[in-house]
């Protein structure tokens, strides 16, 4: 039977472009090329949907180099990608593409020089790779005269729309000639990229490597561990020592963290680096360069100074906070698994975003996998495995029966290796806690109390720890129940040192299972003003006031949990005069706040 497997060669592509395929090393056309390039030979418009990774990059390249006429000094394919970096391994690989064919190729982004990115223009240039913010620019301002490109074509269109540049786009396209061949390729396919392609693309052709609600490469790997809050340092260190990834991504939600974490990986003794957008042109390029080179095995970066970042080896990605939505998710895990090559994305969840990850999954269609964070003793007894294997399988270094013989004048053998031994496992020794995260039985555990409040509670979900701690309530309701502090953003804290939380408050109840409440304490029913304490915490109460519940709870201190404004004194009496013993008098009940 006849082999009808599509090859670069059947695709009738330019010989000085197949060339370059083969020099490159590729062998035969992924599912995006095979199904792109006959299109857009054709002449065709096309919408292009395929997980990151998956060659989309030749997918347009390939065929527009190969309608290239490099003799017309004129610029005839436009790319616009959304970042720099981006950018510029776009450029590379259309150049290297498209050397054989004398194909100039130029990069255009802001924090460079105009007069160079121009000049390079008008030396001949026939494809320019930009930034939208830095082509507006030069079309805005007339510095472009005549520029009418044939081809254009936009690369991550979905990325574009994440970093706010849809309107720049449509802008740019006002000053494009409207007879050319416009490429749309995009991982996901949101609404606002769909009435795009209907403004700019003119009968378009449609071709989607991604099954329906699934676009996740399936040479990914994709787990999950659930931790607290607090443990997310322990547990990034102690992933690393138990997994050794060869070179990894860690993504952060700010650049402060970025900044904190990469610190912090140095001061243990890994090769990181961060990379965020309030980073200088130079230095971005400088720590990129050092991650591709190998010269640095971790990256740690935001969202968007990694997006579009191509390097090949990545074998890892962690995302130390949770993406915000599927979509972020997918470009995150995109960066590993690249070329067919297997890779792992890994996930720090905590308890309160536990559901969050799991619609994650179900709305890219993948299994990501629970998995417990190592024990102290489980990376320590592996680390041993390890570094013996690694001694069997080492090669003999010239020098060291030398000094072996220097050592025996002194030892004997047991104690040499003993000495040896101990000096490798010195620098080599896994450190932290020795259990992080939460097990299987109390994760499930966890499961089932946030399913049960949220039907009780209409989706208030949360959980609550076993032994005084944990968490309570979701973010936008609940707090924190631990030991150390209150919730950021809703609820009241109960522990044994800080209570109230820092935005809504809370009291701490008698009644173990209550948590704290941003609503008013109830009065009591048995009429007698008083506190818990059956005295006054404030100065200005006085004997009989009301007990109207007052809206909101108090903010903390660490002495008592309570604290609230002077109530000022009534105009129709005098305010309560000081008790010569320096006592207060008795005060309205907690919450009550008699107005006039």
């Amino acid at each position: 039977m006849e082999n009808t497997t599509p090859t670069f060669e059947s695709f009738g592509l330019h010989q000085d472009i197949l060339k370059a395929v083969v020099e490159a090393g590729f062998t035969e056309p992924s599912p995006v090329q095979v199904e792109a390039i006959p299109l857009v030979l054709a002449g065709n418009d096309i919408v292009a949907q395929a997980q990151t990774g998956t060659g989309k990059t030749a997918a347009f390249g390939l065929p527009t180099l190969s309608m290239i006429d490099a003799h017309q000094n004129k610029v005839q394919l436009l790319v616009i990608t959304p970042t720099r970096e981006l950018a510029t391994q776009v450029s590379d690989e259309l150049y290297s593409l498209g050397r054989f064919c004398g194909i100039k190729t130029v990069t255009i982004y802001g924090g460079s020089s105009y007069s160079r990115q121009i000049g390079l223009i008008e030396k001949g240039a026939s494809v320019i790779v930009a930034t939208p913010g830095r082509m507006l620019d030069l079309l805005k301002n007339g510095r472009l005269p005549g520029f009418s490109p044939k081809m254009v074509v936009l690369d991550e269109a979905d990325e574009m729309l994440d970093m706010g540049f849809l309107e720049d786009i449509e802008e740019i396209f006002t000053y494009l000639p409207k007879e050319r061949q416009t490429l749309l390729f995009s991982a996901t396919m949101p609404e606002p990229i769909k009435r795009l392609a209907g403004k700019i693309l003119h009968e378009p052709k449609f071709v989607s490597i991604t099954p329906k609600d699934h676009t996740t490469n399936e040479d990914i790997e994709q787990l999950y561990y659930v931790i607290n809050e607090y443990e997310r340092d322990d547990a990034m260190i102690r992933l690393l020592d138990a997994l050794e990834p060869e070179k990894s991504i860690v993504f952060c939600r700010t650049k402060k963290e970025v900044d904190r974490l990469s610190t912090q990986l140095m001061a243990v003794g890994y090769a990181a680096k961060g990379l965020h957008g309030d980073m200088e042109q130079n230095q971005r390029e400088s720590v990129i360069k050092a991650f591709r080179s190998s010269q640095i095995e971790i990256l740690v970066a935001t969202d968007v100074a990694a997006r579009g970042l191509n390097v090949a080896d990545i074998s890892h990605v962690f995302n130390y906070h949770m993406p915000f939505d599927p979509e972020s998710y997918v470009h995150r895990i995109g960066r590993t698994g690249r070329a067919g090559k297997k890779g792992t994305a890994i996930t720090l969840v905590t308890p309160i975003e536990f559901h969050s990850m799991q619609r994650i999954g179900k709305k890219v269609g993948s299994k990501i996998e629970h998995r417990i964070v190592p024990s102290l003793r489980d990376v320590k007894e592996n680390k041993l495995i390890k570094i013996a294997e690694d001694i069997k399988n080492a090669e003999l270094n010239e020098n060291a029966a030398k000094l072996l013989v220097i050592l025996e004048e002194e030892m004997d053998m047991s104690q040499i290796a003993l000495k040896l031994l101990s000096n490798l496992l010195k620098e080599n020794t896994p450190v932290g806690p020795d259990k992080i995260g939460l097990d299987k039985k109390t994760l499930e555990s966890v499961v089932k109390n946030i399913e049960e409040r949220d039907n009780s509670r209409g989706g208030r979900g949360g959980y609550r720890g076993n032994s005084g701690g944990g968490y309570r309530g979701s973010r936008d309701g609940g707090g924190y129940r631990g030991n150390s502090g209150g919730s950021r953003d809703g609820g009241g804290y109960r522990g044994t040192s800080s209570t109230g939380s820092r935005d809504g408050g809370g009291y701490k109840g008698s009644n173990p299972r209550d948590g704290g409440s941003r609503d008013a304490r109830p009065p009591r029913n048995d009429g007698v003003p008083r506190n818990d304490r059956g005295e006054s915490r404030n100065p200005f109460a006085k004997e009989g006031s009301s007990s109207a519940p007052r809206e909101g709870g108090y903010k903390g201190n660490r002495d008592s949990g309570d604290s609230r404004p002077p109530r000022a004194p009534r105009a129709d009496r005098p305010s309560a005069p000081r008790s010569d013993a320096g006592r207060a008098p008795k005060a309205a009940p907690r919450n009550a706040y008699k107005k006039d």
